[in-house]
């Protein structure tokens, strides 16, 4: 059962994704378009062109899951990460719950928090 946790690591693919695609073609798409393997269990995130499907990719080391959204109305917000090489980019697990739950990402307001990641580079 996928769960989004800080656990894992969640990529965006910013490419255009056929959504008739499944478990093997995308695992493909993440092979070749995003240079990573889809079996180390990080969560891989595909929006169609009208952005009102999500599709997530997982490997939970006996097989893929795959979880697939669509949007009665609305569309999903996807967020201005900063976007690498392949068209993929890194998001936070609360980032994707925002985008899940349709909260718009531009209008959350982050307190201070301790950041491991920033005491290090001091």
């Amino acid at each position: 059962m996928l769960s989004v946790s800080a656990a894992y690591h969640y990529f965006l693919y910013r490419g255009i994704t056929d959504f008739r695609s499944g478990f093997d073609s995308l695992s493909g798409l993440v092979r070749a378009e995003l240079d990573k393997d889809p079996t180390l269990g990080d969560v891989f995130i595909f929006f169609n062109r009208k952005r009102n499907q999500v599709k997530l990719l997982h490997f939970e080391g006996d097989g893929f899951a795959l979880y697939h959204k669509r949007l009665e109305s609305g569309t999903y917000e996807v967020p201005d990460a900063s976007v690498s090489e392949g068209g993929q980019a890194a998001i936070s697990s609360d980032e994707l719950l925002f985008i899940l739950k349709g909260i718009k990402l531009r209008s959350i307001e982050r307190r201070a928090r301790f950041s491991l990641k920033k005491h290090r580079e001091k």
